[in-house]
C-alpha cells in the first residue's frame, strides 16, 4: 500500500520526466531562432546539437558518478543547471547567449537522463508497479513535447506581445518549471542510497568497461542503433515544421502543428506498442515497423502529390512506428550481455548524442541541394542501418 509520503516522492520524480522533455523543444525553437538571428540551414541544424551532444560526453561519467552523488542530488544537479541554462538568454538576448542557453539545456538534460530512470526505482520498491511507473514517466516527457510548441506561442503571443523576436521568453518559462521541479523533489523525502567512498574507488575501471563492451560486434551494432533512432526522433521533430513551411508557405507559429503531430502519434505508438508485444515478438514488431517507415520517409521525401495533409500524415506514421524502437534495441544490448546490464545502460544513454549528430547534416543537406526534400533523405539514411539492426539475432 502506497503512504501519502510514498506517493507524494512518485510525484515529484514524474514530474521531473516533464522537464526532461523540454530538449524537444529545440525543434519549433531553431526556426524562431534561425528567423531571428538570419541564421543559415547548416546553423540552425547545428542547434539541437549544442542539446544532444552532451550525452556523447557525459552519459557513462555521469552513470559512474551518480555512486558518489547520489540519484536525487544527480536529479537536482541537473535542474539547477538547466535553470542557469534558461536565465543566459534572458539577460543577454543575443545569438551567443541563445547557444549557450541551449547547451545547458543539453547538459542539464543529459544529466537528469542518466539519473531520473533509477531515482524512480528508489521511490517505486514494488517490481510489479515499476514498469507502468516507467511508462508513466515516458507518457509525462510526451506530453511536455507535446506542449511545447504552445509553451512558444504563449512566449511569443503573450508575454512578448505578439512579436515573433520575443521568442526567447520561452525560456524562463522552462526555467520556473524547472525550479517548481526541483524545489518539489528537493523537498520530498526520498532514500539516499549512495555506496560507501571505499566502493567508488573504481570509477575509472568503470568507465574502461564500459567502452570496452563496444569491441563486441553486436553490442556496437545496438550502439549505433540508439544513435541512429534517437538521430530520427529529433531529427523528425526538427525537419517537421520546415517541410511545411518551405514547401507550403506556412507560417513558423502554424506550422507548430507538425511537431504536434509527430509526439501524438509516438505516444500513441508507445502505449499500443506494449499491447502488441505482448503477443508479437519484439524484433518481429521492429522489423515490420522500420520497413513500413521507410516507406513513409520515401511518401514524404518524394511524393509527386504536394499535399499538407498528406505530408503530416507521414510525419505522424514516423513517429508512430518508431515509437517502440528504442526500448527493443536497448533491450537486445541487455540480453547479449545481462550480467554487464548497468555499464550497458550507461553506454545506451551516450548513444543518445545521436539526437545531435544528424540535424546537422539535414541542414547541410537541405541548404547545399536547397531543398527540404535533401534533408528528409537523411532520415532515410537512419532508417535503412535500422532495418539492418532489426535482421540481427542476439547473441
Amino acid at each position: 500500500m502506497i503512504n501519502s509520503k510514498q506517493l507524494n516522492a512518485i510525484c515529484a520524480v514524474l514530474f521531473g520526466f516533464f522537464v526532461m522533455g523540454f530538449c524537444d523543444i529545440v525543434g519549433i525553437s531553431s526556426d524562431y531562432a534561425k528567423e531571428a538571428f538570419r541564421w543559415s540551414d547548416t546553423m540552425a541544424g547545428l542547434v539541437p546539437s549544442m542539446v544532444f551532444v552532451w550525452f556523447l560526453f557525459l552519459g557513462v561519467p555521469v552513470g559512474v558518478l551518480m555512486n558518489r552523488w547520489g540519484r536525487k542530488n544527480t536529479v537536482l544537479i541537473s535542474m539547477a543547471v538547466t535553470v542557469v541554462g534558461m536565465l543566459v538568454p534572458l539577460i543577454f538576448k543575443e545569438s551567443w547567449a541563445c547557444i549557450i542557453g541551449y547547451a545547458l539545456l543539453g547538459i542539464g538534460n543529459a544529466i537528469l537522463q542518466v539519473s531520473l530512470n533509477p531515482l524512480l526505482s528508489n521511490v517505486v520498491t514494488d517490481p510489479k508497479l515499476m514498469t507502468s511507473s516507467l511508462t508513466a514517466g515516458q507518457v509525462v516527457k510526451a506530453v511536455s513535447s507535446f506542449v511545447g510548441p504552445f509553451i512558444m506561442l504563449f512566449a511569443v503571443n503573450v508575454l512578448g506581445g505578439g512579436d515573433k523576436s520575443n521568442w526567447y521568453l520561452a525560456f524562463p518559462v522552462l526555467g520556473v518549471i524547472t525550479l517548481v521541479s526541483g524545489l518539489w523533489l528537493m523537498l520530498s523525502p526520498i532514500k539516499d542510497e549512495r555506496k560507501d567512498a571505499g566502493k567508488v574507488q573504481g570509477e575509472s575501471n568503470g568507465i574502461g568497461a564500459t567502452f570496452a563492451l563496444l569491441g563486441n560486434p553486436f553490442i556496437l551494432m545496438m550502439f549505433f542503433g540508439i544513435f541512429f533512432v534517437v538521430g530520427i526522433d529529433v531529427a523528425t521533430n526538427f525537419v517537421s515544421s520546415k517541410v511545411l513551411i518551405q514547401r507550403f508557405s506556412w507560417e513558423i507559429a502554424d506550422a507548430g502543428v507538425a511537431p504536434q503531430i509527430y509526439f501524438i502519434s509516438r505516444t500513441i505508438g508507445a502505449f499500443l506498442g506494449v499491447f502488441f508485444m505482448t503477443r508479437i515478438k519484439e524484433t518481429t514488431y521492429f522489423r515490420w515497423n522500420i520497413i513500413i517507415c521507410i516507406v513513409a520517409i520515401l511518401i514524404l521525401a518524394f511524393s509527386p502529390v504536394q499535399s499538407a495533409t498528406l505530408d503530416l500524415v507521414c510525419i505522424g506514421a514516423i513517429g508512430f512506428l518508431c515509437s517502440c524502437i528504442f526500448p527493443i534495441i536497448y533491450s537486445m544490448a541487455l540480453q547479449a550481455e545481462p550480467d554487464k546490464g548497468n555499464l550497458i545502460s550507461g553506454l545506451m544513454i551516450t548513444a543518445v548524442a545521436g539526437g545531435g549528430a544528424v540535424t546537422p547534416f539535414i541542414g547541410w543537406a537541405t541548404e547545399t541541394f536547397q531543398t527540404i526534400t535533401a534533408g528528409v533523405c537523411i532520415l532515410l539514411i537512419c532508417a535503412v542501418y535500422l532495418t539492418i539492426c532489426s535482421f540481427k539475432k542476439v547473441k
